[in-house]
């Protein structure tokens, strides 16, 4: 491997000429200390060290997935687009009056079915690439797009495993004199390449998690308007994976992901396209 180094600011940056990296291997391999910078010669982007055993890229996550190693990742656990941005413009609602950063403003949630389709589509490709033979995704989806995700899922060797349900304990009271209070979310769960894998259940556990949303003391360092809460994703993560095991959220938005990871002593990469967020989740991962 060629490899030369230089130094920014008291970080060391490392150019490696590899089109893939076991990025965990490699830090260890070189002893790279806590603040370091891995940056591959052919692309434009960086993996940034934040702490031991976390790395975080702040661009487009197809860019960032195809430098990963094949089969170098246990876990992928996300909370993509759901791409109701334009469906709920044509709705008669009142969520631009209620939160400035409500998805459907966000402007990143309003791609084409069909764009947002192929999006999909080459990031399931990549996860099955970088993730081990019997490696999970988990990712939240909107229950209208579940048939989507599933069809273009097992084109790429996932099999599908369940459809659970996140329920909000306490969900704003929208419309509810019109309609149903929504107080759910949908996440899937899918195995690479088998019909299961790393599983820790210690007696039943059910297809059904409930909390409240995600607090205000979770959101100190920054808002962002789909941030799922830290017992959700610590959950996941518990019965999902083993300790030292690689985490991996493309879709990383503020961070919640890393941030349970860590704390549970798995190895976290997470990636995000926004620079706001991107800062958010450094803040949470060096200071929650």
């Amino acid at each position: 491997m060629k490899m030369y180094k230089e130094t920014l600011e008291n970080i060391d940056i490392c150019y490696v000429s590899e089109p893939q990296l076991d990025l965990f291997d490699y830090i260890n391999n070189n002893k790279l200390e806590e603040e370091f910078i891995i940056s591959p010669i052919d692309k434009e982007i960086d993996f940034e060290s934040i702490g031991k055993n976390t790395l975080l890229g702040n661009g487009n996550c197809l860019e960032f997935l195809t430098f990963i190693e094949t089969s170098s990742v246990d876990l992928v656990l996300t909370d993509p687009p759901y791409n109701l941005g334009n469906f709920m413009h044509k709705r008669n609602t009142n969520l631009v009056k209620m939160r400035e950063n409500q998805f459907a403003y966000a402007g990143w949630d309003n791609l084409s079915q069909e764009d947002w389709e192929i999006e999909m589509d080459l990031f399931f490709k990549e996860s099955s690439r970088i993730l081990k033979k019997r490696g999970t995704i988990l990712l939240f989806m909107s229950l209208i797009k579940i048939e989507t995700i599933i069809k273009i899922a097992s084109k790429h060797k996932f099999y599908y495993k369940t459809t659970g349900i996140w329920h909000k304990t306490n969900p704003m009271p929208r419309n509810m004199n019109i309609h149903f209070v929504n107080s759910t979310e949908a996440w899937v769960y899918f195995i690479k390449d088998d019909t299961s894998g790393t599983f820790n259940n210690k007696g039943l556990v059910h297809d059904f998690f409930e909390t409240s949303l995600t607090s205000s003391k979770e959101k100190k360092f920054g808002k962002h308007p789909t941030q799922k809460p830290v017992k959700l994703i610590s959950h996941f993560i518990k019965h999902l994976s083993n300790p030292n095991d690689v985490v991996l959220d493309p879709f990383m938005g503020s961070g919640t992901t890393g941030v349970c990871a860590r704390k549970l002593n798995r190895k976290f990469i997470g990636i995000d396209l926004s620079d706001e967020y991107y800062e958010i989740s450094k803040m949470r991962m060096l200071y929650e």
